[in-house]
């Protein structure tokens, strides 16, 4: 019989010096001690699917437990916005209903004028998606404050094929099975609200994030994505 079993992976190229350049960067970046005027900003994004109970659920009993009607209607999209700093064991989810150029600029403002405005500059890690820019700035303000806010971000993009090295990515993985995965919305506000009481419990307990993996290890592991040297 053959095997029709599919595991979907990120899979990286092959000798692929751009991806090499991009993966050091970030683990560089890593590996740094915690600066109080440069902090180190992971950021990541995902979209949720809005479902509106059709019939009212059923509450849990001692033989049953919460019964919900397989039937719903649709109710739109929202974005989930994850920020988090790993050295600081912090992080914000925030959600918008849609992920454009001015959505990502008007968050990434409100963490640089709030939360980070003592700090010269933040490092922001993200992937490489378009709205991640700093044209974004000057898309959703005035060119003196979009200029104020691009000279106080300094981007380190991960590799394509690489979300893995996103730190954010991961803690993104943990909202959606800890809070979002086999539970319905009906609107963004129940999902702010849900998303926001999730992120306070882990703000509560979270003391930063060990990240392992060095370049030296990247170099032992990941042999087959840096480019042979031809003399």
């Amino acid at each position: 019989m053959t095997n029709r079993k599919i595991e979907y992976w990120v899979i990286p190229p092959d000798a692929d010096a751009e991806f090499v350049a991009h993966m050091e960067e970030v683990l560089d970046t890593y590996a740094q001690p915690y600066d109080p005027n440069c902090p180190v900003l992971c950021m990541d994004e995902q979209p949720v699917q809005l479902h509106k109970e059709v019939r009212k659920p059923r509450p849990a009993t001692d033989k049953h437990g919460q019964r919900i009607d397989y039937e719903y209607e649709r109710a739109g999209t929202a974005s989930l916005f994850m920020f988090t700093e790993p050295l600081a064991g912090w992080q914000e989810v925030a959600v918008r209903p849609r992920r454009t150029k001015v959505d990502w600029a008007i968050e990434m403002a409100q963490l640089l004028e709030g939360r980070y405005a003592p700090c010269e500059q933040v490092i922001l890690v993200c992937d490489q998606l378009n709205t991640h820019t700093k044209g974004a700035f000057y898309e959703a303000f005035e060119p003196e404050r979009a200029r104020q806010l691009v000279r106080r971000v300094v981007f380190r993009h991960t590799p394509k094929h690489g979300s893995w090295l996103n730190i954010a990515e991961n803690e993104l993985s943990s909202l959606t099975r800890q809070c979002v995965h086999r539970r319905r919305f009906g609107d963004i506000e129940t999902l702010q609200q849900e998303t926001e009481a999730w992120s306070t419990d882990v703000n509560k307990i979270q003391r930063g994030v060990d990240w392992q993996m060095r370049i030296d290890d990247a170099r032992c592991k990941l042999t087959s994505v840096y480019p042979k040297i031809k003399l």
